[in-house]
């Protein structure tokens, strides 16, 4: 197998320039600090169309023979309705407040279900149960990047202004879906009315202005900076500052953008461009996956 992520997953080049970030909005958690808007300004990139994907990560795998932070640990968390019965024996909720998440033993980006389960018919899903530290370390091995929250919120807007989503402020507009969300009574029951469980292809829904797939929704993707950082410091600190301040391997929060196919408007609003999220940068789950990026 010979699969080239450039050739794989075009990296889509933007001039940059000077956006709205956040919003005013107070849908969001506080702890988020997603407001209030304000105008940021950055430099021209490129960023890949769509997450990366199982096929990609596949390839990195075969050529540096990378061992993940999951493999590493040899248990990542796996959303319950994802798990059958016997791979719930073996596994435990990780708090009494999230039981629908579990630890499952085994679990990583090659079995993301743990057990038996396997990527064999998922190669053009995205890939998953990938700590900031492994998403980092594939940018490296690509020539890229991480993207910095400005970056992604500036390329995830295609170049619109002041909306809630990439094609406007109804989640599904005429009833149409538009993203791989959660459907039916979250955590308990997922109607699956989008047709996905968990993930679905980087492709199925139509691409953003700037022809971005899956910005929101099916999984969160990692972002270059520290998570939860006050929005006025993208004015004040380039992609470079941040490039320089980051340590393999830190226990700090890290910044996640997009939300998920879990995401669900009774318990976690984050779908939105606007929303943000953190995790430790050997966090891993079956819902977090990245995207690159490139300076220009």
């Amino acid at each position: 197998m010979d699969i080239l992520p450039e050739a794989k997953n075009e990296m889509i080049p933007l001039e940059g320039g000077t956006f709205t970030m956040g919003t005013d909005s107070t849908v969001g958690f506080e702890v988020d600090r997603e407001n209030p808007s304000l105008q940021v300004t950055v430099e021209p990139f490129s960023i890949s169309k769509y997450t990366i994907t199982n096929e990609e990560f596949l390839q990195f795998f075969l050529d540096t023979g990378y061992i993940t932070d999951a493999e590493r640990f040899g248990s990542s968390h796996v959303f319950h309705l994802l798990l059958d019965d016997e791979t719930k024996k073996t596994s435990v909720p990780i708090s009494e407040e999230a039981n629908w998440w579990y630890e499952v033993p085994g679990a990583n980006w090659r079995k993301p279900e743990g057990g038996n389960s396997t990527i064999a018919d998922r190669m053009d899903h995205p890939v998953v149960h990938i700590s900031w530290n492994d998403a980092n370390a594939y940018a490296k091995w690509a020539g890229k990047r991480l993207p910095t929250e400005a970056e992604w919120e500036f390329a995830a807007r295609g170049g619109k202004e002041n909306l809630t989503f990439p094609w406007g402020d109804d989640l599904q507009p005429d009833g149409k879906f538009m993203a791989n969300t959660f459907q039916g009574e979250f955590p308990s029951r997922n109607s699956e009315a989008d047709g996905f469980l968990g993930t679905a292809p980087v492709k199925t829904y139509s691409p953003n202005d700037y022809g971005l797939y899956q910005v929101i929704g099916n999984v969160w993707e990692w972002c270059l900076n520290p998570g939860r950082i006050s929005l006025d410091t993208f004015q004040t600190k380039t992609r470079d500052d941040f490039i320089n301040e980051n340590n393999q391997y830190s226990q700090a929060l890290y910044a996640l953008k997009g939300g998920s196919f879990l995401c669900h408007c009774s318990y976690c609003r984050r779908y939105r461009i606007a929303g943000r999220n953190a995790n430790t940068a050997l966090s891993s789950s079956s819902n977090t996956g990245f995207r690159v990026v490139e300076s220009l």
